[in-house]
């Protein structure tokens, strides 16, 4: 197995993941809160689609499928598209309504096969690329994989424990 394949593998999982996660889904279901300042599933989802696609993009050197596909558009929320709902308080949270569960489930589809292209041109020497060097140590191509990886699962987590939680 390629370091290529495994990393493919990963992402593909996300998004199996995160499609079972949504089936059946109406969209009250992705705006209710189990808590007053807890995170809806559809804010979760969004959330993680909009890390991916941006990390994975900036990586390739691509456009956000957000605003290549016109996906910010359709999605038409209350804050510019580049925001990716990192640091969010309760109110930014609840302004991310999500006009449709298909419109989210179309989103994930559009991310999931830029990041499984660019994923299967991906070589060894690539994951050594320095892609921020801001940090110590400077952030490679292979850790933020491996972050945006983590970052998906903890989300994917989350909602499958709201999804429980909401019955």
């Amino acid at each position: 197995m390629r370091t290529s394949d495994v990393y493919g593998y990963a992402y593909d999982q996300i998004h199996e993941t995160l499609l079972r996660s949504l089936d059946g889904l109406g969209l009250e279901d992705l705006h209710r809160r189990v808590a007053p300042d807890a995170n809806p599933i559809g804010w979760l989802a969004w959330h993680l689609l909009r890390v991916q696609d941006d990390h994975v993009a900036e990586i390739a050197g691509r456009e956000q499928v957000w605003t290549a596909q016109g996906w910010a558009d359709r999605f038409d929320l209350p804050f510019g598209t580049d925001e990716i709902g990192y640091r969010f308080d309760t109110d930014q949270v609840s302004a991310t309504r999500i006009p449709a569960v298909d419109l989210l489930v179309g989103y994930a589809e559009a991310v999931h096969a830029q990041s499984a292209e660019f994923l299967r041109g991906l070589t060894d020497a690539d994951l050594d690329r320095v892609i921020d060097d801001s940090w110590d140590p400077p952030v490679t191509v292979g850790m933020r994989l491996v972050s945006v990886i983590g970052d998906d699962y903890q989300h994917l987590g989350q909602i499958g424990y709201v999804r429980g939680l909401l019955g």
